[in-house]
């Protein structure tokens, strides 16, 4: 059965596995302390144009999103987010365990708009009764978006604007980041995302990792005791060079780059082909997730040989679906796809 459920199906890039094998009877340091992590964060900080920059290696994109926005806020305070975001929606309420909640605002095909987030706040704060209510600390989007859209420069920039205006950390999801960034409607940089932000991170897990999320304090503003916080949520990995090793060969030669240019690609040519077909979509997603309209009785064929994404209802006979391409999709696979289709 063919498989585009998602991105993170297969284990890891062979260049990434092959680091692995070689370095596997290295007797190193735990917890990060190794040469290979060491020098992974500085090839981070320097594609990140970011000297300053504090690297942190995490395994996972929920506790990589859990950990950061809890070390950052206060008791008293909340984070912002789209009402479609990810800590919103599909985290199962990983936020506010740590006792934080998740402030939502209007979502437009997955992006916040600065406007709104400007209205937001500053109603919060011509409300009388603001002190009895819960403080907007930090806020959260994700680059791409849950539904594979993109921020412009433009609109990143105003959202910062605001965020700066009202003193509030910026902090960007990038479990896809190098989707976002290979897309040809991405008028944005990496050194440019790190500017305009607090802290983000840089996921592994769905772009050539086994595991792991590389977050990247921007400002030399990484909270204090953050290895102390990382251990109390049960993140701290013993074998930190799992991540290092990985993360390290990722960022040597352009890898990441170069394959999320692939999985980019692969997703251009699904969704030329769809367009011919006269296929509907759900939304226009330049990045590696596609949502397409299905009749339901077509969905429920094509799911005997093929696995995708329930994505939500559209009417009672029609479901729009996901289908992601990734690093590791093949052109044997989507000319499959394409045949079944």
């Amino acid at each position: 059965m063919l498989n585009f459920e998602s991105d993170y199906l297969e284990g890891c890039h062979p260049k990434l596995l092959d680091k692995l094998i070689k370095t596997n009877l290295e007797p190193l340091s735990g917890y990060g302390a190794d040469k290979y992590c060491d020098s992974a964060k500085e090839k981070i900080a320097k594609a990140c144009g970011c000297p300053e920059a504090q690297v942190a290696l995490l395994v996972g994109g929920t506790q990589t999103n859990q950990l950061v926005i809890d070390s950052i806020l206060k008791p008293f305070e909340g984070v912002v987010a789209a009402k479609t975001g990810h800590v919103a929606v599909h985290e199962a309420g990983a936020i506010e365990y740590t006792g934080h909640k998740v402030l939502e605002i209007p979502g437009h095909n997955g992006k916040m708009q600065a406007d709104e987030l400007g209205a937001y706040l500053q109603d919060f704060y011509n409300d009388g009764n603001h002190e009895h209510m819960v403080f907007p600390g930090m806020v959260y989007i994700s680059f791409p978006t849950e539904y594979g859209t993109l921020y412009s420069k433009k609109e990143l920039t105003e959202i910062s604007e605001v965020c700066h205006q009202y003193k509030l950390p910026l902090f960007i999801d990038g479990a896809r980041l190098g989707y976002g960034l290979a897309s040809s409607e991405c008028d944005l940089t990496l050194p440019e995302i790190a500017k305009l932000c607090d802290v983000f991170y840089i996921g592994g897990t769905k772009v050539g990792t086994l595991c792991g999320e590389a977050v990247v304090f921007t400002k030399n503003n990484q909270p204090a005791h953050f290895v102390n916080l990382t251990k109390k949520h049960g993140a701290l990995l013993a074998k930190g060079r799992v991540l290092g090793v990985q993360f390290d060969e990722l960022f040597t030669d352009d890898l990441y780059f170069e394959i999320s240019k692939h999985a980019i690609a692969m997703a251009d040519k699904l969704k030329a082909v769809l367009k011919e077909k006269g296929y509907k979509f759900l939304l226009d997603s330049p990045t590696n997730q596609q949502f397409v309209i299905l009749e339901n009785n077509r969905m429920n064929d094509l799911s005997t040989k093929v696995k995708f994404s329930f994505w939500e209802k559209v009417d009672e006979n029609h479901t729009a679906v996901r289908f992601a391409t990734s690093w590791a999709t093949t052109v044997e696979n989507l000319d499959e796809l394409i045949s079944l289709l």
